[in-house]
Parts: C-alpha cells; structure tokens; sequence
C-alpha cells in the first residue's frame, strides 16, 4: 500500500478517536455552555464503558501516527505464498503485518462500540448513561417507597401507580414534604396532636415455611461417542534419508537414477530400480535449492543459498569446480542448457548470470528484476531464457546476448516454477496466485490456464512427449493436466504437507518430494503414492 493510503488510514483513525472522545465529553460540554455551567467531566470510574473509549481513542491515536510516519508498510504481496525457509525468506522485512492488521480493523471494532453504545438498551436520553440522575423535587426516589406506600407484607396491597392513595393524617412533629409543583387549592387543616389515635399495626400470622420439594432425580442419557478415524500409520524412516524438506528433483538422461536437494544442505543420489541410496553427493554452506544433471551423464550442477554452484562428479561427488556468485547473493534457481554450455542461475539479489560452462566463466550478468528470481528456464534450442520473480514479472533473454528481449507481469504474485514447451514457443509458469498460465511467446498473450490448485504453484515438469503438465503445490497437492486441453487428469494428495518438487521418470510414473522429507511415487494414471525414498528420524 502506497504512502498516500497510509496517511488516509491515519485520518480515518483521528476521526474515530475524536468521535470516541467526543461520546466521553459532549454531556459535559453541553452542561458548560447550555446549562449550569462546566463541573468536571461527567466521568463516572466506574464505568468501564467510558474508560474502554478513552482507551480505544488513544490507541486510534498511536495507530494514526504509526501510519502517518509510514512504520507500518504493507508488503503483503511482495513474497505472498513463498514457503517458510531458506535465507531469502527470513532477509525478507514482512513490515509489521500483524501490527498493521490490528490498527486497520481497531476503527471498525470502535466505530461498531460506539453505535451499540448510542443506540443500545443502556443508552438514555442521548447521552452515556453514566451520570447519576437526580429525582426531580416532586417524585419519590425510585429506589424507596413512596410516603404513601405501604412497605413489607403490604406492597402487594398498594394502589396503582396511577390512582395514588390519599395520604395519611401526619404527626406534627414531622416535617412537612417539599412543596409541591401545584399546590392544592385549599389548605389541608392539621389535626391537633390531642386527637390523634395511632392506627394499631396491621398482624400477620406467620405461615409455617413450606416443606421441601423432595429433589428430582434427573436422568442423563449415556453420552454417544462417536468412534474416533483411526490414525495415520507412521510414515517409514531410513538413517540415510533427507532430514529435512526436498526442495528439488531430478532424473537422470538414462533413467536409472535420481538426484535430490534439500533444506538439511545436502545433495543425494538415489538407485530407482534398488530403492537404495547410491551416495550423498555433495553438502552446500547452506540450503541446496537445485540439482541436475550435466548432459555428459558424468558430472552434476548443483546450487545452493551460499551462492555457489557446484560441479560434481556423479561417480564418487569429487567437486570439478565452484563457481562462485560473489555479490550476486544465493542461487534460488539454476538451468542448463541442452547442449550443456551454458547455465542459467537466478539470484536472491534479482540478478540472473549465464555462466560458461567450458571457460568456468560468467558470460553475462543481467539486472532489471526488482524482487529475487525464483524460476528460471532455457529454451530447448539454448539460445533463450526466462527469468521469473516473486513480483510475477517474467523477462525474457537472449543467451549470446545477454539482452533483455521481453518483460511483462505475468501474474498477481510470485512465480515459482517454469518450462519450455519442445517446440520453444511456448512456456508455462506457475505462481502464488495458484495458476498455472501457458504462454504463447511470438505474441506475448496468455494461452491457456490451468486452475484447481489452493494454495501457491511452486514446482512443474514436462512429460517427455510433451502431452502431460505435472505441478506441485503448498496446498499438499501434485496435479496431472492436459498440455492441450488444459483439464485436470489426476490429482495426488501426499496429506502430509507442501510439495516442493516435481518430477517424470523415464516411465511416465510421478515424482514429489516435499515437507515430509521423503520422495513418493505415484501411478502415471493416478491413485495412491508409495514413499520410494523415506526420511531420516526425525
């Protein structure tokens, strides 16, 4: 939210604060100048009403300056749907959300208080009623029987009020009652105190006390409980297993194996048809975020949050070279090119760096994302990329170049995964806003959409033939889709937690891997998934 709506926000709270103020003082201020005369506040202490007003006034006050001075900034958007972890995340300044939702909804909850209060049964005469009222010198107290009321047994006895009885003969020694408003015609001759007779009390006989009601038994039915579900079985544990979230896989060219990052720092390769670890590849300085495999089938890049990329040998992990991102902060995301010249890595500073492969050099360091790159992609023809951020702006690059040939928003919020169609004209995105968009990229527009997905879209693969979309979510879901159609064909619910990696096997079976630590897979057609690879103990 920009500054200008912030100071309006200030506004609207000093308005609400002055009408909290105004409902605590009025009475006291229309005594001053329409009546008798100011004296004091008509506070009463022990009214909590009015001190809960005087309360929320002050705090309409305090949120009025904090968003005057702008130390509450709404960046709800920036990074809405980005999972809880790595270092980016927790660099990432949230701005006060909390703090700032409390002071936007405080003037509704006052302004809902203070018309309960003026319209509400305690409400009396258009003011607070806080004010003791005063009986006027012609009516009783209202909270004593009147001079003409019969008291104890005898109330029930009493005229009504509207025909009241006539009052009694009064001792002499007793003063008389202020005179009242319309005085009688005549005056009312006392009697001597000679002549007067007291009137004998008025006895009632006791009544003996009622016997007790033998108590009733009640009877209580016996309570229903309703059978609980029965609990999920554990899931399965290996010592060799991840011990933290799977945030990346990948498939060998051949088939026979599977390359997998996580958050616990380490990169691990895994035999498919033995359903064994083969060996942990690598550990990074800090959380690995991608692994893949080098078209040689001998060697593997892998990155991190420390800002290194890595290339490793499969055969025993020996490091063949560190290429180092310096200033450009962590690699969120990498990309190889199919002929392996190049790579694509995108940064936690918004920086993206085309990297040469053969000379361990960079070629290009590019610049213009606003926000951290969080998906990258190159065309299969290797002489583009793409750049995705989590402000959902999408660039467009030419390799050799290193020029910028494109830049639009392509969604609401963040986007997380990205690839290119076979035919490099395409692309799809998935993003925060939980769509998955197909992008034609000779006329830049929105092809195609895919919805279903609750929560945001953080990982997408590609079939082999091109014909099946595969999309992991934070809402716990993988989804199968129809590149031509666009329609849902399965969905898969591991009930464990975000997914945050996707993958095909040489098959046509699905890969996840996700919060629970462990990779699954699950029937190319659908159904329930297997843990192929389990975590470690927690």
């Amino acid at each position: 939210m920009n500054k200008g709506a912030d100071r309006l926000l200030a506004l609207a709270l000093v308005v609400v604060a002055v009408g909290c103020l105004a409902r605590i003082y009025w009475p006291a201020i229309g005594e001053a100048f329409l009546w008798r005369g100011f004296s004091g506040p008509p506070m009463d202490p022990a009214s909590l009403r009015l001190a809960g007003f005087l309360v929320a006034a002050f705090a309409c006050l305090l949120g009025a300056g904090l968003f005057w001075a702008g130390l509450l900034p709404d960046r709800s958007g920036q990074a809405a749907g980005a999972p809880l972890f790595g270092r980016a995340a927790e660099m990432q300044d949230a701005g006060r959300p909390g703090l700032r939702r409390v002071f936007l909804v405080l003037p509704l909850v006052v302004v809902a208080a203070l018309a309960a209060d003026r319209f509400g049964p305690w409400h009396e005469g258009g003011d607070i009623a806080s004010e003791p009222v005063e009986p006027k010198a012609d009516e009783p107290n209202p909270g004593e029987p009147k001079a003409n009321e019969p008291k104890g047994h005898d109330v029930a006895s009493a005229p009504p009020a509207s025909e009241p009885a006539a009052p009694p003969p009064a001792p002499a020694e007793v003063a008389s009652p202020p005179e009242a408003a319309n005085p009688p015609a005549a005056p009312v001759p006392l009697t001597p105190p000679a002549l007067v007779q007291p009137t004998p009390p008025t006895l009632v006989p006791p009544t003996a006390p009622a016997p007790p009601a033998p108590p009733e038994v009640a009877v209580i039915p016996p309570p229903i409980v309703a059978p609980l579900p029965p609990a999920p079985p554990p899931l399965p544990t290996q010592p060799e297993g991840h011990r933290d979230s799977v945030v990346w896989l990948a498939v060998a060219p051949d088939g026979h194996s599977i390359m997998s990052a996580s958050t616990d720092h380490t990169i691990k390769l895994w035999d498919i048809a033995a359903k064994q670890l083969i060996r942990t590849l690598g550990v990074h300085k800090d959380m690995a975020r991608t692994a893949l495999f080098m078209p040689d089938g001998v060697s593997a890049l892998t990155a991190g949050d420390d800002g290194e990329i890595v290339q490793r040998k499969l055969s025993d992990g020996a490091v063949l070279h560190v290429f180092s991102s310096g200033g450009n902060g962590g690699v969120r995301k990498l990309a190889i090119s199919p002929d392996g010249k190049h790579a694509i890595s995108g940064h936690d500073t918004g920086n993206v760096i085309v990297w040469d492969l053969k000379k361990g050099a960079v070629l290009h360091a590019m610049s213009g994302n606003g926000w951290s790159v969080s998906a990258v992609a190159v065309a299969p023809d290797g002489s583009q990329a793409l750049s995705g951020s989590i402000d959902g702006t999408l660039k467009l690059w030419d390799i050799e170049s290193g020029k910028q040939l494109r830049s639009w928003h392509g969604h609401e919020r963040g986007t997380y995964g990205a690839a290119f169609t076979a035919d490099g004209h395409h692309l799809v995105t998935g993003s925060g806003d939980y769509t998955i968009k197909l992008w034609d990229l000779d006329s830049g527009r929105e092809a195609r959409r895919f919805e279903g997905h609750e929560g945001t879209v953080y990982a997408l693969a590609l079939s082999a033939d091109g014909q099946r979309l595969v999309s992991g979510s934070l809402d716990g879901t993988a989804r199968l889709w129809d590149m031509d159609t666009g329609n849902q064909i399965a969905m898969f619910d591991s009930r464990t937690g975000p997914i945050y990696a996707v993958a095909f096997t040489a098959d046509g079976t699905v890969l996840t891997g996700g919060n629970d630590r462990a990779i699954r897979d699950w029937p190319a057609t659908g159904g329930e998934g297997v843990v192929l690879f389990a975590g470690a103990p927690e």
